[in-house]
């Protein structure tokens, strides 16, 4: 959003870190204009804000599904080992 910004990062990280400040960017000016729109001027560090939580709780559902998901495969898992140990045909 009309600034940059010098930042430190590892050795061969440059690209991922260059997406991430053009996800952040692309999502701050999604509230900014969201919010000219509906006739609300607000402050740079205000947007910085509200998008680092938009991203963060996100990142936080996306993390949620995860753990569903594994604990899904665990139990898949866990049955599958049940039915060859028993030596039965699994009826997927």
């Amino acid at each position: 959003m009309e600034r940059e910004y010098r930042v430190n990062c590892p050795a061969g990280a440059e690209e991922e870190l260059r997406n991430a400040a053009r996800h952040l960017n692309d999502k701050m000016e999604e509230i900014k204009n969201a919010s000219s729109a509906a006739g609300k001027v607000i402050g740079t560090d205000r947007i910085a804000v509200i998008a680092a939580l938009n991203i963060t709780h996100h990142m936080l559902e996306i993390e949620t599904q995860q753990n569903t998901i594994d604990t899904e495969l665990k139990k898949l898992h866990a049955s599958i080992d049940a039915a060859l140990d028993q030596d039965v045909q699994l009826e997927l």
